[in-house]
């Protein structure tokens, strides 16, 4: 097999799975001295998990004034609401843009658009099927607020889902990230928020298929004269 074929199926996987691959890998080992033929089940699991937690590389688009995606998924709510309180972006309705991630896809979460982490907000929750509109309210979920270089601000919130039960973010307050740029991972199930700034305009459809850190999910636009 070619190298450029072999990495069509092998992709690097993130640090955070290693200890879930090496979990699965004994268990299959076990199962084997249990009963030859569970082995392929637990090879077949252990496969899976490395799956989850692969992490391959990602070409933004080099294209001002656009958003990308922060997750693999699919778009399954595109409607303004209120974001949540902890994040400081005021208390008026905002174009939030849902991406569901299913336990196939790829979890790790990319930063939407560059600028400069202005508050982090962690908050404890429930474990509903990440795919209800009542998922963004009561489940588990961790918030960014970034502001972007002309002063606008947008939120990307992280919400657990029905099997999630660990969300994980590295970005720290103040850190300046760029558009792409990984800051995350939810394990198993769930479903990223994003909360447009003022003058940004969605240019995706519920049900459209999202690649993180790739696909644009929105032009920014321009902000309000006098606005913020």
């Amino acid at each position: 097999m070619s190298v450029s074929m072999l990495s069509t199926f092998v992709k690097p996987m993130h640090p955070e799975g290693r200890r879930f691959v090496a979990i699965a890998a004994a268990l299959t080992v076990g199962l084997v001295f249990v009963w030859q033929p569970l082995g392929w089940i637990g090879l077949g699991l252990t496969i899976w998990v490395y799956y989850f937690f692969r992490d391959p590389e990602r070409v933004t688009p080099d294209r001002p004034g656009v958003m990308v995606s922060p997750a693999d998924g699919v778009v399954s709510l595109l409607e303004p609401a209120v974001p949540p309180a902890e994040l400081g972006l005021g208390d008026g309705a905002m174009m939030r843009v849902s991406v569901f991630m299913s336990v196939f896809n790829c979890h790790v979460n990319r930063v939407p658009a560059a600028g400069r982490i202005t508050a982090l907000a962690y908050r404890p929750g429930k474990f509903l099927n990440a795919s209800l509109d009542k998922a963004s309210v009561d489940n588990e979920r961790n918030g960014l607020a970034i502001d972007l270089p002309d002063g606008r601000r947008y939120g990307v919130v992280q919400i657990a889902g029905l099997v999630a039960r660990r969300i994980l973010c590295w970005a720290r307050e103040g850190d300046e990230m760029a558009a792409g740029e990984r800051f995350g991972l939810i394990r198993f199930g769930s479903r990223l928020d994003i909360y447009l700034p003022e003058g940004a305009t969605p240019l995706v459809a519920i049900g459209q298929t999202m690649v993180a850190g790739e696909t644009v999910i929105a032009d920014l636009g321009t902000p309000a004269p006098g606005g913020g």
